[in-house]
């Protein structure tokens, strides 16, 4: 009796796992057929989750939003429970936003989630069941259709994939605080209606060789800050990389060097609001980048980024309630802070050491242009403790006010602040208010076009306190509000991706009106009479200042600048700030 349950039992063992595996195959993707040697068209990608989603009720794809493409964006999402109501599963699991295809030359991520999210819903893999997956399967549309074998010039593999700009030709990851493409728009919809705990977006890495498949890319933990900065530095992160280690697959952060070896040390890189976790970093969410390493087979790196995604599932399962605990408690943060960084450096005082397994590096002379070139040596591989400067600290930061002060009419601004959420009123009469203003001081612009724009950097401001009559149809933007880094990064003009960086402000930059010579002389005379202090302070520039001095142009332009007829507009920066 017992020998025959013992049968009956592993008879229904082996029937149980033969249907998994029929299922599985009848759910092959191209990237398997191929061998792991292609990756699949946007077409079959779309395909294959439509098919899921006939078959399995965990999983539902739904299409949302506008791209430049002219193709909608979807996104799908596997929740065990078959439920899709995001509001609700906020409240209840963790979520986690998987972006793919952003750079559809870099495609790892989009054949390693279609094996992710079968092997989900057939049961190949354990289904989580604290955590809900929301995947973008192709993001940048218009890069997938633009299929070569041509430009990822150093990658090795796969035999055909899309193109790195998109339709407009925009790097879409760098286009997230400004939002030129309908692309990056759609998103902030997709965002803010998902809500993630965390965000991983997959890449494929150019640069250094080295023995690592797998390089991870968190959101600098120092601009994250607080507990979720400590949380995502010293509990996600090493867990994260010792669980991959004990199955095989070693990783390493971004190795963040061009043209140089990276056992002379590197640091880590940057993700300023610009680029996907820069910009999901705002509302606290734990964002990675996946950068799996270009010159390691394709099928190698489809298989690693598969891995590290189902190892983070693990870990936002065993970590569910104490990350909601951690993003809720960052909501109200910013009330116990008088001041907000806008600006970053190295804090060269700190860093990590690190074990790194690359390879040796010799400097040849190249048969090309004569000069010393690097050649890596895949037969001398070594392990050696590197320096990674992983510690920022701010270079600059501004009091944080009660309220900025936006005019009408600058409907851009607005209309950027509405699609992500941003709580504001709008003043129903002329209203008169003291506010603190800012002139435009100075900055610097890049000389070759940046995405799109000549954006500006280095800027400085002037700020003087006034009371200011503000009209009808103003609008009032609070910073005590979920958005409030969102409103800091982009309204504070020397912020690293401000509006007024981007060139949302440049009509203020150009002075409209102007005076001719001939006629002025007279006024300027005749103003420099009728104002004793100005007149003082003119002669007192002209003392020390050579170039004012020896140029008429420039002395009367002086004048100029200094007096009423002087346009109140130029320089003038557009957002006011309510001071607490």
């Amino acid at each position: 009796m017992n020998r025959l349950f013992l049968l009956l039992f592993l008879f229904g063992i082996t029937a149980c796992e033969t249907a998994t595996e029929d299922k599985v195959a009848s759910f092959s993707t191209h990237f398997e057929t191929t061998e792991g040697q292609e990756t699949a068209t946007y077409l079959q990608t779309i395909d294959f989750y439509i098919r899921l989603a006939k078959e399995f009720p965990e999983i539902n794809i739904q299409t949302i939003g506008e791209t430049d493409s002219g193709f909608p964006l979807h996104i799908v999402t596997y929740n065990p429970d078959g439920d899709f109501n995001f509001q609700k599963i906020a409240a209840e699991k963790a979520i986690i936003l998987i972006n793919n295809g952003i750079h559809p030359g870099e495609s790892d991520g989009i054949d390693a989630t279609m094996l992710l999210y079968r092997d989900l819903a057939t049961g190949n893999l354990k289904a989580p069941k604290n955590t809900v997956l929301t995947t973008i399967p192709v993001y940048n549309i218009g890069g997938a259709l633009n299929r070569n074998s041509t430009t990822r010039v150093n990658q090795n593999g796969p035999l055909a994939y899309g193109f790195r700009g998109n339709a407009q030709n925009y790097d879409l990851n760098r286009d997230f605080i400004k939002s030129d493409t309908k692309n990056a728009r759609t998103f902030a919809g997709i965002f803010h209606l998902v809500q993630p705990d965390i965000f991983i977006d997959n890449h494929v890495s150019n640069g250094a060789d080295y023995q690592y498949t797998l390089t991870h890319l968190f959101t600098q933990h120092n601009k994250l800050g607080g507990e979720l900065g400590e949380f995502l530095h010293q509990e996600l992160m090493p867990e994260l990389e010792n669980s991959l280690e004990a199955s095989g697959w070693d990783i390493t952060p971004y190795v963040n060097v061009f043209n140089r070896p990276p056992e002379n040390g590197f640091s880590q890189f940057m993700d300023h609001p610009r680029y996907s976790t820069g910009y999901t970093t705002l509302w606290n969410t734990f964002g990675l980048m996946v950068e799996t390493h270009m010159l390691k087979p394709y099928k190698q790196r489809v298989e690693g980024t598969y891995e590290l995604m189902s190892k983070l599932i693990e870990i936002a399962e065993s970590n569910t309630e104490k990350i909601k605990e951690l993003r809720e408690n960052a909501l109200l943060r910013h009330r116990g802070l008088t001041h907000y960084p806008i600006r970053w450096e190295l804090d060269t005082l700190k860093h990590s050491r690190i074990a790194f397994k690359g390879f040796e590096v010799d400097t040849l002379l190249s048969e090309v242009t004569g000069f010393p070139r690097l050649k890596y040596d895949r037969e001398r591989p070594f392990t050696k403790e590197v320096t990674y400067q992983n510690y920022y600290r701010p270079r600059d930061s501004v009091l944080i006010p009660e309220a900025y002060v936006v005019r009408k009419g600058w409907e851009k601004v607005m209309n950027h602040l509405v699609l992500n959420n941003i709580e504001f009123r709008v003043l129903e009469k002329d209203t008169s208010i003291a506010v603190e203003v800012y002139r435009i001081a100075d900055f610097k612009t890049v000389r070759e076009p940046y995405e799109g724009h000549y954006l500006h950097y280095d800027t400085e401001v002037s700020a003087e306190k006034r009371r200011i009559n503000f009209q009808e149809g103003d609008y009032i933007v609070p910073t005590d509000q979920p958005g409030f880094r969102y409103v800091m990064e982009t309204l504070e003009p020397a912020a690293m991706d401000s509006f007024f960086n981007w060139n949302f402000f440049d009509t203020v930059l150009q002075q409209k009106e102007d005076f001719s010579p001939y006629a002025f002389e007279d006024m300027a005379a005749e103003i420099l009479r009728n104002n004793p202090d100005l007149n003082e302070a003119f002669l007192a520039q002209k003392a020390t200042d050579s170039v004012l001095s020896s140029n008429w142009y420039a002395q009367l332009q002086w004048i100029y600048q200094h007096s009423e007829h002087y346009e109140k507009a130029h320089m003038q920066y557009p957002v006011y700030r309510i001071l607490k």
